[in-house]
């Protein structure tokens, strides 16, 4: 489970994120909604321990961040907007690498790795060196090491982003097996038919705040909009990104 509970945060004089309370549960896909400059990045870079906020508090299952920022990694899997992949690594010995990062057996990653490379369709790019890589190879491979050591909390920003549309089905029948496996899903996206598709709950966050959290459903009847993309607008108050 991942809690935020009056997360505060400036930059300068800037505030960024401004008493943001959510949380993400078990055995759900929650939906992190924003547009561009809302927020939504600063509080997953507190999330993930990139960032300490100025007030309040971010747990994962119970650990807090900011006291054992170690410890809520190990709990997590992270794939962030930014790749960060080694040229000269295939995408094998990148999965690999982050598993033992993770204090993983050479057993455990030969498995987990066999096991992503045949889930995330990467067969043909296994044995093949980063550099190179198309948009779509880079995504797979960040969201195979994300997942590698098999934690129970997932943070994904974007995680379809650049991917074609067989590997997008790909993608989120892996998400709905972690949610069947009762795993903790934060997915942050702008693609409204994926958020649509895969979540149950969405937290959409305008001007540093939370300005919804609840179902789909709910937020249909709450803004009187069946459309989701126009129900997004209503709520955050700005023209969708």
């Amino acid at each position: 489970m991942i809690r935020v509970a009056d997360l505060v945060k400036h930059f300068g004089t800037v505030r960024a994120v401004d008493g943001v309370s959510f949380t993400a549960r078990d055995g759900a896909i929650t939906g992190l909604l924003g547009h561009n400059g809302a927020g939504k990045s600063t509080t997953l870079r507190v999330l993930y321990g990139l960032l300490k906020a100025g007030h309040g508090s971010a747990h994962i299952d119970n650990v807090d961040v900011a006291q054992d920022p170690r410890q809520a990694q190990r709990l997590t899997g992270v794939m962030t907007d930014a790749h960060g992949l080694y040229p000269r690594l295939t995408a094998r010995e990148h999965i690999a690498y982050f598993g033992e990062l993770r204090g993983m057996t050479r057993q455990m990653i030969v498995q987990r790795t066999g096991w992503l490379l045949e889930a995330l369709n990467m067969e043909s790019i296994a044995d093949r060196r980063a550099e190179g890589f198309s948009q779509g190879e880079r995504m797979k491979v960040c969201l195979a090491r994300a997942l590698v050591h098999d934690p129970q909390n997932h943070i994904l920003d974007e995680p379809t982003n650049g991917l074609d549309v067989m590997t997008i089905r790909s993608v989120r029948a892996l998400l709905q097996q972690l949610r069947a496996a009762n795993k903790c899903i934060l997915l942050s996206s702008h693609v409204m038919q994926e958020i649509s598709t895969l979540c149950d709950e969405v937290v959409i966050v305008a001007g540093g705040k939370v300005r919804f959290h609840g179902t789909l459903e709910t937020l249909r009847q709450q803004t009187g909009n069946a459309n989701l993309e126009d129900a997004f607008v209503n709520v955050g108050g700005v023209e969708a990104c």
